[in-house]
């Protein structure tokens, strides 16, 4: 349990004439955060205004905790349901993962979407020294493969 890291190989120049396509080059570096005392129903009514599908949970030193996503946000309505549980008195910390998985800013594209493909993951948090420093998304790594589509897609 807990934050683990999808290291990859680290990118090396191509033998081309352009250097490798890297994870830090097409992630998202101003991302909608949560703390663990946020009420869940902020985090719903947040998802649903920028139409996000989750988002990282961190602390004050701005350090990856956890994630929560729309799926995790299905458990409180449901025993709001069955146990009349108000789900305005729910926080985050009770439904957020904290198995959640990182990626290092300094993976290749290729090797992201491999870890995509492999898994089921929708987005992965970029973390550097401890740090949020971004996120990137399955969304993210086809944008830079519209935008690559031209180009010799060898890395």
């Amino acid at each position: 349990m807990g934050i683990k890291s999808f290291q990859g190989r680290r990118a090396e120049p191509e033998k081309l004439q352009s250097a490798a396509i890297l994870v830090k080059d097409y992630m998202s570096h101003s991302l909608i955060t949560f703390r663990k005392d946020d009420p869940i129903i902020k985090v719903i009514e947040t998802l649903m205004k920028y139409k996000i599908s989750g988002a990282p949970v961190v602390n004050e030193r701005n350090e990856l905790i956890g994630v929560i996503s729309d799926g995790d946000c299905m458990k409180p309505i449901s025993e709001n349901r069955y146990y009349n549980i108000p789900i305005g008195d729910r926080r985050v910390e009770e439904f957020m993962e904290t198995d959640v998985r990182t990626i290092d800013k300094d993976v290749s594209i290729f090797d992201c979407a491999s870890l995509f493909f492999k898994h089921e993951y929708r987005r992965f948090p970029v973390v550097d020294n401890g740090k949020l420093i971004g996120q990137i998304s399955r969304k993210d790594i086809l944008y830079a493969a519209m935008k690559l589509r031209a180009q010799n897609w060898h890395s």
